[in-house]
Formats: structure tokens, sequence, C-alpha cells
């Protein structure tokens, strides 16, 4: 019987890597269009999808990072991947009402 544990972990990294691509994507496209038109609000959003692009990179370094990782290490490790997100969600935020 096949186990299933190693093929979802695999399908796990897979779906990750898509949802960096799509991160750095929405990233590059927000950089050209504060290029474009430079403005405060660009400049935030840009800097928003920045940060969560690190986010989702930190959320794949972790995947990796949390298989012989130590209690204290992987609650480090979920704290750092948790913070870009905060600043990137917060920044959008204030894109939005600058």
């Amino acid at each position: 019987m096949v186990e299933l544990a190693p093929i979802l972990s695999g399908l796990l990294a897979l779906m990750r890597m898509i949802v960096f691509g799509l991160s750095l994507g929405i990233t590059l496209i927000s950089f050209q269009a504060y290029r474009k038109r430079p403005s405060e609000r660009l400049q935030y959003a840009f800097m928003g999808f920045a940060f969560i692009s690190m986010g989702v990179a930190g959320n794949v370094i972790v995947q990796i990072g949390l298989r012989n990782a130590g209690e204290v290490a992987r609650l480090f490790l979920r704290v750092t991947e948790t913070i870009p997100f905060i600043i990137g969600f917060s920044m959008l935020y204030v894109s939005l009402y600058r």
C-alpha cells in the first residue's frame, strides 16, 4: 500500500511554491505600477506585497527547516514566518487609506 504522507507533503511543497510565484508576480506588477506613476499609495502597496512575498518565502523555508528542528526552533521559525505577513498586510492597509 502506498503511504500518503510523502505524497501530500510533496503536493503541499508544490502548492507553496506556486503561491510564492504568484506573490512574486503581484509584487513585480505593483513595482511596475509604482515606477510608472510614483505615488505614496503605490509605494506602500508595493512594499506590502514585497513583505507578503517574504512571508511566503519564509513559509517555504520553514517547511524545509522544521523537519529536524527542536521545539524551540520550530516556535522561533513560526514566529519569524509570521512577522513579514503582519508588516505586509499592515502596509497594504495603509496604502488603501493614504
